[in-house]
């Protein structure tokens, strides 16, 4: 045989490198997509199981509640059914209240967590019997001197009188005004009188945010007591605003064989509403029988405790570490040390404000009003994810904004745009988080603020998958450092306005931060206390 023709040699091997990378080309893209679809199979296998959960729950609870209302002669809750029925349209769901206790009421129940309980109790003992030996043994004297209490809840006289204004007006103007409007508004007059009461309402809910907050600056209130202005402001408002936008809808859509009386609920159903436990308002809620006094005495006693609880953390973990602020805190050395040493203790106070607000306050009021659905949070601890977390942490505030703020803007843009309403949900959370923290210090410092509306409403994506549970470490970590973090600059910015020269004498000093410019000392608060 002769030798190969060089052409046809040069012609295989062109024919060779180019089927060869092309058959890797195609099987590398194959490979892509098998993988996206994986992706997204996963995903939404994740997606349906959260929804059958929630639904079986919702379903379980409905079923558990009608019961106990058989049981107690009253009528089944028709709310049901409506829910039921919205959900065969499409529309997202809305809030059904049934009987059911809180999540740590149930757990206190077993042994074990009860001795956790009892672990927390015992440590409270410990700081108490701490600072009666340091009295004693350093001073010669026994005094519980709990002079940092006495600041923080300074003026209190002032604090009753403002929330009495609050509560005389949300009581005194919106009911009247609402009563009045419905019941004068028919089709003749319809239109004036719904611009002249969608006026009133921007009016008095703009009123009803700035008079307090002008009366906190004006009285130099101190931390504690301006924070419980500005939280029953917000509380109040965002009930005034549950109240006039669940009726105003049953009023502009009522027909003519409709009751006028039914548009307008009777004021007794509203009075409850201001005090009951809960933001999202219904004519009628699921009642307990009974009250137990014993109960309700518990409850507002280990509120007591943790208002000690928090007095021992900031006396001994934050106050001799920032209460001498210069310019060592600034630098990164000092900056890290005071986050990652304010960690432990930002974490402990958020332990503690959980347990004090969402499970001892609202419980303690619920039994008193035999408010039946005591569900104010979830397991949150367990969260793999930041958007369950964010969903159990606090289900009163999560209602509220789900109901009148989620849902609002999901009929504007569109239910499949859930990102877009999930950042107006945060946006306006993050807003009113901020206000009350600017309220409690007089000065805007816009960390948490950051955290919440940027790293918070990020890591909802990061963590979106979220089915190992090593992601509820990454929480759990996420959470310490976040803490850390508020704790140390708040308490950095709050001792700089006491122990650095302002920049400025005008109003623009609110917002300039003291403890990035912290030149000479100006003044010094004592241990402690914290006086201006």
């Amino acid at each position: 045989m002769g030798d190969p023709n060089p052409r046809d040699v040069n012609d295989n091997a062109e024919n060779a490198n180019g089927v060869i990378p092309g058959v890797i080309k195609d099987n590398a893209l194959h490979r892509i997509h098998h993988q996206r679809i994986r992706d997204v199979a996963e995903k939404l296998k994740a997606e349906l199981m959260e929804s059958m959960n929630g639904q079986v729950e919702e379903l379980l609870d409905g079923f558990v509640s009608s019961v106990q209302q058989i049981e107690n002669g009253e009528k089944v809750d028709p709310e049901r059914a409506a829910l039921i029925k919205k959900k065969k349209k499409g529309e997202l769901p809305d809030k059904v209240f049934v009987t059911r206790r809180s999540v740590l009421t149930e757990l206190f129940e077993i042994s074990h967590i009860r001795t956790i309980y009892h672990i927390f109790v015992a440590i409270l003992i410990v700081f108490s019997l701490n600072t009666i030996l340091y009295d004693v043994l350093e001073k010669g004297t026994f005094s519980m001197n709990f002079g940092m209490i006495q600041w923080a809840f300074g003026k209190f006289p002032k604090v009753m009188a403002m929330w009495v204004v609050m509560q005389g007006s949300t009581l005194l103007v919106v009911y009247p005004a609402f009563y009045y409007w419905s019941m004068y508004r028919n089709p003749t007059n319809a239109r004036v009188l719904d611009i002249v009461w969608i006026c009133s309402v921007i009016i008095y809910q703009l009123c009803f945010l700035t008079i307090p907050m002008m009366y906190l600056i004006e009285n130099n209130l101190p931390p504690a007591s301006s924070i419980i202005i500005a939280t029953e402001q917000t509380r109040l408002l965002m009930k005034s605003h549950a109240f006039i936008r669940e009726n105003t809808a049953k009023v502009m859509y009522r027909k003519k064989n409709d009751d006028e009386n039914e548009t307008c609920p009777d004021f007794s159903k509203y009075l409850y509403f201001l005090f009951s436990p809960t933001l999202v308002y219904r004519d009628n809620y699921p009642r307990t029988s009974t009250i137990s006094w014993r109960y309700v005495v518990t409850n507002f006693l280990q509120v007591l405790a943790c208002l000690f609880y928090t007095y021992y953390i900031f006396e001994r973990f934050c106050v001799p570490v920032f209460q001498n602020f210069n310019r060592e805190h600034i630098t990164p050395r000092g900056f890290i040390l005071s986050v990652f040493g304010c960690m432990m203790p930002g974490t402990l106070v958020l332990f503690i404000g959980f347990f004090a607000i969402l499970h001892s306050w609202l419980n303690a009021f619920a039994e008193m009003l035999r408010f039946g659905d005591r569900l104010f949070y979830k397991d949150w601890w367990n969260s793999t994810t930041f958007s369950n977390y964010y969903r159990t942490w606090n289900v009163v505030v999560h209602d509220w904004l789900y109901t009148y703020i989620y849902k609002d803007v999901c009929k504007f843009i569109g239910r499949n745009n859930r990102p877009g309403a999930m950042a107006c949900v945060f946006v306006i959370s993050a807003v009113f988080h901020e206000y009350i923290i600017t309220c409690t210090f007089k000065f805007f410092y816009p960390v948490l603020f950051v955290m919440f509306a940027g790293g918070g409403f990020g890591f909802i994506f990061l963590t979106d998958k979220g089915s190992n549970r090593s992601w509820n470490v990454f929480m759990w970590v996420a959470l310490f450092i976040g803490n850390g973090m508020l704790m140390c600059l708040y308490s950095m910015e709050f001792y700089a306005r006491h122990n650095c020269q302002p920049k400025t004498d005008n109003f623009l000093d609110y917002f300039i931060p003291r403890s990035w410019f912290c030149d000479l000392p100006s003044s010094s608060i004592p241990s402690g206390a914290g006086q201006n």
